[in-house]
């Protein structure tokens, strides 16, 4: 027997660029999926959707953001459910948000915070999503991201 990987939706993280530090934003979720959970944007692709067009439309969704910039990360978050015995596996993508934007959040969570990767880290409720915002600090602040993980945003029709 096998275990299906279902790839059903996608995560974003969101980073802004202040001063001299780079802070991620976490959403604390208020629904019956998660609810309560601190994490980054998550949702799912729709019909005839792209995985990145879906990332671009739930940033917008769930926090009011337009990305200055999209990148696909090259890591994927990932959970095991034993109620219906698959794995999901989701693309990560990293968005760079203007320092000055205004977070307007939906009714899918209660609150925000914008953090320095180790806070983040610290409030994540999920295991292993620790584990992403480390590669997307290794890869995305620490090092300049690579052109060729670019997506052009207004390809995308915001």
């Amino acid at each position: 027997m096998t275990i299906p990987i279902r790839t059903t939706g996608i995560a974003v993280v969101v980073l802004r660029e202040r001063a001299h530090r780079v802070d991620v934003l976490l959403l604390k979720r208020n629904s019956a999926i998660l609810d309560e959970a601190w994490t980054y944007i998550g949702g799912g692709i729709e019909a005839g959707e792209k995985a990145y067009e879906t990332a671009i439309r739930e940033i917008k969704e769930e926090t009011g953001l337009i990305p200055l910039s999209l990148y696909t990360s090259n890591t994927f978050d990932q959970f095991y459910d034993p109620v219906k015995n698959w794995i999901y596996l989701a693309p990560v993508f990293v968005a760079y948000v203007a320092d000055s934007a205004e977070v307007r959040l939906n009714n899918e969570h209660s609150e925000y915070r914008w953090l320095t990767f180790e806070d983040a880290k610290s409030m994540l409720s999920i295991p292993g999503t620790g584990d992403v915002l480390s590669f997307i600090e290794d890869h995305f602040v620490y090092k300049k991201p690579k052109n060729f993980l670019r997506i052009e945003v207004e390809e995308c029709s915001l």
